[in-house]
């Protein structure tokens, strides 16, 4: 896994375009600095730094923290516990990913299942609001011995050994994987593996480099596997991310750090009970309840759904949502992702993403200007979404595209034509024929030419094949026939006859019929003459 310096400068791709925009997503502030690699386009192996067997995190846990328990009655029956912090974390890296990669499907619950796996979702490391822990976690010192050897790469910034490598943070990033695939998950301006809303979304992009679609389970496990090649570890990933997905997660306080030993270099210690001395009881004052914080509560969307426009067109409707706090005010200043899902219009695209950000006013409202339909005709989503550290809103809504058909209303020779005339026993080529509407070019207007005669009460009848002595055109077998369906015309509104042929016609003048499918008709005069007499 080399870096992708180049991808700094290359603002044209999505990554650097989006996933700046989306891991920025915090109650807080936007960054706009991007992520440094492009997962759309490096893919990581199985012979990865990542993947190497690099033991686990968890082993200087007591088993007391071994898994949070769901917080309270009435949580889902087999919920399994996330601490808060650490489930928002998730949620927002699958978020931004989303508006990122669309392709990749990531779901948090796979992030869940990592951070489950590897750091128990950093609980009893003492993790904080802001996504920090007390304290480091840092995984065995991969020095070979009973693990994998890879020699410090990082000069001790992160793991705190500046001979071998450890995987460090809540998602046990090896410090080489972290210097490609760092990522601010928080909107702090810093990329830090130990902070859960940095290495969640580091993570994500890791799992969707290659352009990977996660719904696929052979692009799944590839994934899991780059990121520790070990059957048994992907089971228990998989296990996990099942377990999240059919049994729901209750969100549970962020428990306190743990007072044990940590982990020992190249060993696998045991698990050790905390010893607690006994506190000597002294009164507790009756706290003051304190008034919790307002919160995201309600995305009403104001404008948006059954929105159309022509092919290529701008939306004339803007996209508009409004967002409550829990105490029924507007929710100023919040950042609400507008994002273009599930597209069959060939591009409908805001400028040229298919996401963007923008910032509630006081009144709550949020309005996503610049949506323009893309090239053909079909249907799109688009989905507003918003979140706090207590609440997720989304609403989504279809908006179409279509392409009005331009009927031809006149058949006519381009203007200067020369009168179509022939000398018997050769042939016409190139005749043209303008379809237009208005005036103007008409694409997409399918003709049928045939020699006509007109008939006892004077209409225009096709010629009788078994005696018509008529000029006439040839199909694809080279035989002679009086009728044929012309190619549509193309933007330049234009009909090219195909080929007349003369052998054996008399002299004499000839009509050919052009009728369109909505029976504009056209006839066309064809003078043949009689060979100059020889010399």
């Amino acid at each position: 896994m080399k870096p992708l310096h180049r991808h700094l400068v290359n603002t044209s791709r999505k990554v650097l375009c989006t996933a700046a925009l989306a891991a920025s997503l915090t109650t807080a502030a936007v960054v706009t600095n991007p992520s440094t690699a492009d997962a759309g386009e490096s893919e990581p192996t199985p012979d990865s730094p990542q993947a190497t067997d690099r033991g686990d995190a968890r082993l200087d846990l007591p088993d007391i923290v071994a898994d949070p328990p769901p917080a309270g009655a009435g949580t889902q029956e087999g919920a399994s516990g996330i601490p808060a912090t650490a489930l928002d974390a998730y949620h927002r890296a699958e978020l931004s990913v989303a508006a990122a990669l669309p392709g990749c499907k990531l779901p948090w619950q796979l992030l869940a299942g990592i951070g489950r796996v590897e750091s128990v979702h950093a609980s009893g490391y003492g993790l904080k609001a802001d996504g920090y822990t007390e304290k480091p976690i840092r995984g065995p010192r991969l020095d070979g011995n009973g693990f994998a050897e890879i020699r410090d790469t990082d000069k001790g910034e992160w793991d705190a050994d500046a001979v071998y490598d450890r995987a460090v943070g809540p998602m046990q990033f090896i410090p080489s994987t972290w210097a490609t695939w760092g990522a601010d998950g928080n909107g702090d301006a810093k990329r830090d593996p130990n902070n859960i809303y940095d290495a969640a979304l580091g993570a994500g992009l890791y799992l969707c480099a290659g352009d990977r679609d996660l719904s696929n389970q052979a692009k799944l496990d590839a994934a899991i596997l780059s990121y520790n090649n070990s059957r048994e570890y992907v089971n228990t990933v998989l296990g996990y991310m099942r377990q999240y997905q059919d049994g729901g997660a209750a969100e549970v306080p962020n428990p306190p750090a743990g007072n044990y030993p940590p982990a020992q270099p190249g060993t696998l210690p045991t698990p050790q009970t905390p010893i607690t001395p006994t506190p000597t009881p002294t009164p507790t004052p009756t706290p003051t309840p304190e008034k919790p914080a307002a919160h995201l509560q309600d995305l009403t969307v104001l404008d948006g759904p059954g929105m159309t426009a022509e092919a290529g067109a701008a939306f004339t409707v803007v996209p508009k949502i409004k967002l409550l706090l829990s105490d029924g005010k507007p929710a100023a200043d919040r950042e609400v992702i507008f994002a273009v899902e599930e597209d069959t219009t060939g591009g409908t695209l805001f400028g040229a993403k298919e996401s963007l950000v923008i910032k509630t006013g006081a009144d709550g409202i949020a309005a996503a200007p610049g949506l323009k339909a893309g090239t053909k005709a079909g249907t799109f989503k688009l989905r507003a979404s918003a979140y706090d550290t207590t609440t997720r809103l989304t609403e989504s809504f279809e908006g179409r595209v279509t392409v009005t058909v331009t009927v031809a209303d006149k058949l006519s020779r381009p203007e200067g034509s020369k009168p179509l005339e022939a000398v018997a026993g050769t042939s016409l080529k190139g005749v043209e024929v303008l379809a237009t509407a208005a005036g103007k070019a008409v694409a997409g207007t399918e003709t049928v030419a045939d020699l006509v005669v007109k008939d006892a009460d004077g209409k225009w009848v096709p010629v009788d094949p078994a005696t018509a002595k008529a000029p006439y055109f040839k199909d694809e077998d080279g035989k002679k026939v009086f009728g044929r369906v012309l190619p549509k015309t193309g933007a330049d509104g234009k009909i090219v006859l195909p080929e007349l042929f003369t052998t054996d016609v008399a002299p004499g003048t000839y009509s050919l019929r052009l009728t369109t499918k909505e029976n504009v008709i056209l006839i066309l005069d064809i003078k043949i003459t009689a060979p100059a007499p020889a010399a």
